[in-house]
């Protein structure tokens, strides 16, 4: 019987965006986070993590140590711009025969097991993890048939490819990490993934940095008036996160409220991506036809120190996303002692628990009467703050990255056919 090897060394593969670029922009968001947290934590356990991903820029060199034990190696896959994600399905071989060279250039062995990331990486993952004779970990983030079954109005439906992309990599991977129970129900119910394979590990939250203070503190950092009421949207500028249902419910309930003009701010952080790079500039343009752009704020994505400020500075935070397979903003905006309301698809109700507010469809109507509800009520807002601080509490990424190394223990067991403690 063959030893389980242990645990010493890891590929993680992000291809199409990097765990060094800015969340909340272009292709970065909730996926980079949960790279670097968890490279960061594993690093420390003695687990080494080389993370690959493909190179945008002439300038970057082939690695990059990110902390000791984490490293980036930016693998040259296609020109360096001008390739969208619908553009690196074709870069999956240039992409995965560099992985395989950094591979081949190592003692036999080197790496213990593989944890691709989105289904673009799973790809290159199979092929690796099948070359090297090691187990295939795949979280898949967002998946192609819970979005198109959610789409947005006007939004573009992910193509067959994609799906049929994900299908394969489904059954190709030893274990599956799903961020939800209701991620784990759909990739078995849509994807036919084997049950037994299927395990729920949800993301974290930086429980150090994301904690509530000083509100005036806040607004002063952020440039907010201290006296106004703040609703604040954190994420990427496209239809799929949905800003347009929080500006046209503001618009709504300033419509119904006139008094409110002089008293409220909708601050939108975050940059365009996806579909919404076609037209960068049709939310401010949406802003302006609803008659709200005086209280409206187009704030750039920010460093996550920073953008605790911004959660501070906040009366609420808007989640109203047409789909999130977890939904990190509303923890870490729970975490920074601000209330939140979401839509309540996907795993935003896991990700606020009871200690949130869901909105049960996008019409304007419904948002706009939830956040007239809690804007109206500062009690219920601080009972939910004190509660969402509690209730983010259970989602620290040590709690996480401890999950994931139980996963990995059992995928390394079953490839070598050993009862995990054995």
């Amino acid at each position: 019987m063959t030893a389980v090897p242990r645990l010493s060394r890891m590929a993680m593969l992000s291809v199409h965006t990097s765990p060094l670029e800015q969340p909340g922009t272009g292709d970065a968001g909730g996926l980079n986070v949960y790279v670097v947290e968890t490279a960061l934590r594993l690093a420390r356990r003695g687990v080494e993590v080389d993370v690959f991903t493909r190179a945008t820029a002439g300038g970057l060199p082939p690695d990059h140590e990110l902390a000791p034990g984490v490293v980036v190696r930016h693998v040259t896959a296609g020109p360096y711009e001008g390739l969208g994600k619908q553009d690196l399905p074709g870069q999956l071989c240039a992409f995965a025969a560099g992985v395989m060279r950094a591979e081949a250039a190592r003692p036999e062995g080197w790496y213990d097991l593989v944890h691709s990331h989105y289904w673009l990486s799973g790809q290159v993952g199979w092929l690796a993890a099948d070359r090297w004779r090691v187990p295939l970990v795949h979280t898949m983030h967002t998946m192609a048939r819970v979005k198109n079954a959610q789409l947005a109005d006007g939004d573009t439906p992910e193509p067959p490819g994609r799906e049929i992309g994900e299908a394969q990599v489904v059954e190709a991977a030893d274990r599956l990490v799903a961020n939800t129970d209701d991620e784990a129900r759909q990739l078995v119910e849509l994807y036919d993934a084997d049950p037994g394979k299927v395990r729920v590990v949800p993301p974290g939250v930086d429980l150090e940095l994301f904690t509530p203070g000083d509100r005036a503190a806040a607004r002063a950092a952020t440039g907010l008036p201290p006296d106004t009421r703040v609703l604040l949207f954190v994420g990427r500028i496209q239809p799929l996160k949905a800003p347009d249902v929080l500006l046209r419910a503001a618009a709504d309930l300033l419509a119904r409220r006139p008094e409110l003009r002089s008293d409220l701010v909708v601050a939108v952080l975050g940059g365009p991506s996806g579909t919404g790079l076609d037209t960068p500039r049709q939310l401010e343009r949406l802003a302006g036809r609803l008659g709200i752009e005086a209280q409206v704020r187009f704030v750039p994505p920010v460093a996550r120190e920073q953008l605790v400020q911004w959660y501070r500075s906040a009366d609420l935070v808007a989640v109203p996303s047409y789909n999130e397979s977890f939904g990190l903003v509303a923890v870490e905006a729970q975490a920074s002692g601000t209330p939140v309301v979401a839509a309540a698809v996907g795993g935003l109700p896991t990700a606020l628990g009871d200690a949130g507010v869901l909105v049960p469809d996008h019409e304007t109507r419904s948002w706009s009467t939830a956040l007239e509800g809690l804007l109206d009520d500062d009690a219920r807002r601080r009972d939910l703050a004190v509660r969402g601080v509690a209730h983010a509490s259970q989602f620290g990424w040590e709690h996480t990255t401890d999950q994931l190394l139980e996963v990995y223990a059992e995928a390394l067991a079953a490839r070598h056919a050993i009862p995990v403690g054995s």
